[in-house]
């Protein structure tokens, strides 16, 4: 089954996420902050991480600049998810090896064929 790890430090956001990934038959594990994400991680790579950028401790860009310069997790698929629109973010993230970037509040049919696309080998 596909593995899918949802890191968000909001609750309810982990949830929906949490639930909408698995109404789409992903197995999911959840992380509320970067540490415990990377250490997920170690502990056997998900096929794909929804990351957020605000988090507390290390932070979501940290945590994709760290995936992507380690070789054994330089391939994994990242989205990164963000309540800020702005566009510098969103370049900052694209720059920094993330494969595709959700503005929150996001349409759940969008993210959920944002993150078939992406485990299917497309963009």
């Amino acid at each position: 089954m596909t593995r899918v790890l949802v890191v968000d430090d909001e609750p309810n956001i982990v949830l929906s996420l949490e639930f909408l990934m698995e109404q789409a038959g992903f197995e999911v594990t959840t992380a509320e902050d970067g540490e415990t994400a990377l250490r997920l991680i170690d502990e056997g790579a998900p096929d794909l991480v929804l990351l957020d950028i605000s988090l507390p401790g290390i932070g979501g860009f940290e945590v994709l600049e760290r995936l992507r310069s380690d070789p054994a997790h330089r391939h994994l698929s990242i989205i990164m998810l963000t309540a800020h629109g702005r566009e510098v973010e969103r370049e900052k993230g694209l720059a920094l090896g993330a494969d595709d970037y959700i503005t929150k509040p996001f349409s759940t049919r969008t993210l959920v064929d944002k993150v078939r696309a992406l485990l299917d080998g497309g963009t």
